[in-house]
């Protein structure tokens, strides 16, 4: 463990990155030790290489060891640093929220894509999470009218901030969106955007343990034998919520991408498989017309 005693800054960097190399590997070591110094000391690695000698004081080291530990444990250094990058904005996260990834804001740009070129008003997220999907289409698109469910008060708590933080407005609806009773007060929408939980239970031991040990389950796992609950739901949601021309996106798991996709064709949409930017199966928009 590192002496957090006053230091130059890149003899601290390295001894900090040399704390980190044998859990993480050099490359992601490296990325994420610039992120928590450029967070809590305000150095980038720019300022590290020009101003090698530059002394990191004691007020600074305390977040610094503190960030240190908890990474030490494993947690996501978007949890450290209390934030997340999302097409091209800053989001607050915190362990009642998934962390945004590239797959979902591939998504959101096919959603985005699609209300621009059918000029599309309306738009509901389900599972809204950090608020990442709602904002960010918001704030591209201010003149849809955005809205957005999840089952969590502290979810919902932390995408209303994120909310004014872009100084967007979005209306925030807390539902069990599973219990169908619940959607009879909720009108049409042109287009439904979810990133649902889909990965079945048994596959708990093949993720990282930064995801299992401190994202939500709540967000990430569905039972093996009903893995496919959530769009089951959707797609009987859009039965009666979508607009006779409007369009469904979802993100899916790659290996249950056909059997998410049947669940619309067997209420007669047309749905679409497409492969995000590694080539795995990850969306599926479906709509009414061919």
């Amino acid at each position: 463990m590192i002496k957090f005693a006053p230091m130059q800054l890149r003899e601290f960097y390295n001894q900090f990155l040399n704390e980190l190399k044998p859990l993480y590997g050099y490359d992601e070591a490296a990325a994420v030790s610039s992120l928590i110094f450029e967070h809590f000391a305000g150095k980038t690695k720019s300022d590290i290489i020009m101003d090698p000698h530059f002394i990191i004081h004691k007020e600074k080291l305390s977040s610094l060891e503190n960030a240190l530990l908890q990474l030490k444990r494993k947690v996501p250094v978007q949890y450290v640093i209390g934030h997340a990058w999302f097409a091209g904005l800053v989001f607050k996260v915190s362990p009642a929220v998934l962390i945004p990834r590239p797959e979902t804001e591939e998504l959101v740009n096919e959603a985005i894509q699609y209300i621009k070129n059918h000029h599309k008003r309306s738009v509901l997220d389900i599972g809204t999470g950090s608020g990442c999907i709602p904002v960010s289409i918001k704030k591209q698109l201010p003149f849809t009218d955005v809205a957005a469910i999840d089952i969590s008060e502290t979810a919902l708590a932390v995408a209303k901030e994120n909310a004014t933080t872009h100084d967007v407005l979005v209306e925030w609806i807390k539902k069990d969106f599973l219990q169908e009773a619940e959607w009879s007060s909720l009108p049409l929408y042109d287009v439904i955007i979810s990133n649902p939980p889909y990965i079945p239970e048994n596959e708990k031991d093949a993720l990282d343990e930064n995801v299992t040990a401190y994202e939500p389950h709540l967000a990430l796992f569905v039972p093996d034998n009903d893995a496919l609950v959530f769009y089951e739901k959707i797609a009987e949601f859009a039965s009666r919520h979508l607009a006779e021309d409007g369009a469904v996106f979802m993100e899916t798991h790659e290996l249950l991408a056909a059997e998410a996709a049947a669940h619309f064709t067997a209420k007669g949409y047309h749905a679409v498989i497409k492969k995000d930017m590694t080539g795995k199966d990850r969306m599926v928009i479906a709509n009414r017309s061919r």
